[in-house]
């Protein structure tokens, strides 16, 4: 778990550990995730929607610029 926080990409741990597999490894990740769903639900006041960020056509013709 450390070195998949640490950003270490999940088929180099798969051979670290020696796993024959990476879907043996991919566990490792799926907990990951959980334990970030539990943090989030943790911290987020029940209630409250958030909703998906919407850029104005200023900032898309900036990008479009780009």
């Amino acid at each position: 778990m450390h070195l998949l926080q640490a950003g270490v990409d999940l088929t180099v741990i798969a051979l670290w550990l020696g796993h024959e597999s990476i879907v043996t490894t991919h566990q490792y990740l799926e907990a990951d995730l959980q334990t970030k769903e539990q943090t989030l639900a943790i911290l987020q006041p029940p209630g409250i929607r958030t909703s998906r960020y919407k850029p104005s056509s200023d900032v898309l013709s900036f990008l479009d610029g780009l």
